[in-house]
C-alpha cells in the first residue's frame, strides 16, 4: 500500500504582498491628475500646441484649461507663450526640459507600478 502523506504536496507560498500604495505615493502628484497629464502627454507629443487646440484635444472648457496650464507652468513643466495674430490674442505652450524629465520620471514609476502587479 502506497503512502498518501508522501503523494500530497504542500501548497505554493502566497506571493510576496506588493506594497503599491507605498509606491503610489511616491508619484507626481502635479502631473498624476488627468487634465495636467493629458496636457504634458500632449505636448510630449507636439512640439507646440495653442490654447485652443489643446482645448479641443482635451475636451475640457476655457477655465479648466487655464487653472492645470498655469500650475504646470509654475512649476515649470511647461511654458506659455503669449502673442497677438492682428488684434486677437494667441497662447501657446510647450513642454520645458524639466516637464520632460518630470514625465518620465512619472511614466517609470507607473511602469514600475504596472509591472509588479503583473509579476505577482
Amino acid at each position: 500500500m502506497a503512502n498518501n502523506k508522501a503523494l500530497k504536496s504542500k501548497p505554493a507560498p502566497a506571493p510576496k504582498p506588493v506594497n503599491t500604495s507605498a509606491q503610489a505615493s511616491q508619484l507626481d502628484r502635479l502631473i498624476h491628475e488627468r487634465l495636467r497629464l493629458g496636457i504634458v502627454s500632449a505636448l510630449a507629443a507636439n512640439q507646440i500646441l495653442t490654447f485652443n487646440e489643446l482645448k479641443k484635444l482635451l475636451e475640457t472648457t476655457d477655465g479648466n484649461l487655464s487653472v492645470h496650464a498655469r500650475k504646470l507652468e509654475e512649476a515649470s513643466y511647461i511654458a506659455c507663450t503669449k502673442t497677438f495674430e492682428g488684434r486677437l490674442p494667441k497662447t501657446e505652450y510647450r513642454l520645458t526640459p524639466s516637464g520632460r524629465k518630470a514625465l518620465e520620471k512619472y511614466l517609470n514609476h507607473m511602469e514600475a507600478i504596472i509591472g509588479a502587479m503583473r509579476n505577482r
